[in-house]
């Protein structure tokens, strides 16, 4: 999942260049899940929770060739974030906070959904074996700026989510699923207490979700029939 997302005008095929962009992107990603890194913990696309202060921008899932790169699966839909050079942030497992890492160069890697880069003093694969299913960051303030209806993943989670004809409560925004349109999946009112109930999934369009309100702190929404019940 990214740290950025956008409300789709129609859940609809893409029809701009941003919109066409992003969905190659989402085949590729999916070809992706049957490529080489079947070795690598199983991983879901969508947001997971942060370190204090950072955003989550990918996961290492694999090494890549001999000299110490590795493979990123993205989380975020800023390439910079992975072809720029410059210190990024890295959790392993076993760390309570981040460490500074220096990124020397990234490419993309074409029909994979991935990236791969170096990263200083990474020299061997046996070094880069060792940074597999550690998470990068970016500090959070480090957020560059949207374009008019695209948010940031971390500005959503947390939002609870009302219909709007009713204003009854649904529920609250839990995670976001990267799918062709962006998903909500929202944890329902009556469930929050329960972390493993199910939740409800609802399409990230704007017919769906006309409003987004960051400063109130609220999203409405104008559900289809079925989809909420």
């Amino acid at each position: 999942m990214s740290d950025r997302t956008s409300e789709n005008k129609e859940p609809v095929a893409p029809d701009s260049t941003r919109q066409k962009a992003k969905a190659r992107k989402q085949k590729a990603e999916s070809k992706r899940q049957k490529a080489d890194d079947k070795k690598s913990t199983p991983h879901t696309p969508r947001f997971t929770p942060h370190t204090p202060h950072y955003l989550p921008i990918g996961k290492i899932v694999a090494a890549q060739g001999m000299k110490g790169e590795v493979r990123v699966y993205p989380e975020s839909d800023f390439p910079e974030r992975f072809l720029d050079p410059g210190t990024r942030w890295l959790v392993r497992s076993s760390a309570s906070s981040p460490e500074p890492i220096e990124l020397v160069r990234g490419r993309y890697l074409d029909g994979k959904g991935l990236y791969v880069v170096q990263f200083a003093g990474v020299t061997d694969r046996t070094q880069a074996e060792a940074l597999r299913d550690c998470y990068l960051l970016v500090p959070e303030r480090d957020r560059p700026p949207l374009e008019e209806g695209e948010f940031h993943v971390l500005d959503l989670i947390g939002l609870p989510v009302f219909d709007q004809a009713t204003q009854a409560l649904v529920g609250t925004v839990s995670s976001i699923i990267q799918a062709g349109n962006d998903i909500l999946e929202v944890q329902r009112a009556a469930q929050v207490t329960d972390k493993n109930a199910p939740t409800v999934l609802i399409p990230f369009v704007k017919p769906i979700v006309p409003v987004v309100d960051l400063q109130q702190r609220r999203i409405e929404i104008t559900p289809p029939p079925g989809l909420i019940e």
